[in-house]
C-alpha cells in the first residue's frame, strides 16, 4: 500500500471538525486519561479509523487487552498509514504514533507487546473512530 495523500487544514478548520477532547489529543498531543477514553475496553470484531481524517488505522483482530487503560494493538493494518516519531517529552524516551495521511497524534509504540511483533501500539481511544462489522453490531 503506498503513503496516503497527506490532508492539510488549517488549525481553525481542525477545531471546528474535531471536538476540544479531540482536537486535544488529536491536534495537540494530549492523551485520555487511563480507562476514561472510548474503546479501549471494545471487544466487538471491527475497523478503528483516525478521528481526523477516517484513515482506517488498526482491526479488532490485532487488538489485545494490555491492562493499561488504552486501546492497544499489535499493529496497523498496513505500516504506511501510521507514521513513527521519536518522542523526548516529559523526560521519557518513547515512539510517537500519527496518522500517515493527517499527521493526528494517536499515542505511543512500545517493544513489551505480544506475539507477532512484540509492538504494543497504545493509541489515545479519541482520536480513534470505531466502526462494528456488520455481523458484530
Amino acid at each position: 500500500m503506498a503513503r496516503p495523500e497527506k490532508i492539510r487544514r488549517t488549525d481553525e478548520e481542525w477545531r471546528a471538525e474535531l471536538t476540544s477532547d479531540q482536537y486535544r489529543v488529536a491536534r495537540q498531543q494530549g492523551t485520555e486519561p487511563a480507562f476514561t477514553g472510548p474503546w479501549w475496553n471494545e471487544k466487538r470484531a471491527g475497523t478503528y479509523r483516525c478521528v481526523c481524517c477516517g484513515e482506517t488505522l488498526f482491526r479488532s483482530e490485532t487488538k489485545f487487552d494490555s491492562g493499561t487503560g488504552w486501546p492497544s494493538f499489535t499493529g496497523p493494518v498496513d505500516p504506511d498509514v501510521v507514521e513513527e516519531r521519536a518522542d523526548n517529552s516529559h523526560g521519557m524516551v518513547r515512539t510517537e504514533a500519527l496518522c500517515a495521511r493527517c499527521d493526528a497524534h494517536l499515542g505511543h509504540i512500545f517493544p513489551d507487546g505480544p506475539r507477532p511483533t512484540g509492538l504494543r501500539y497504545c493509541m489515545n481511544g479519541t482520536a480513534l473512530d470505531f466502526e462494528p462489522d456488520a455481523a458484530a453490531s
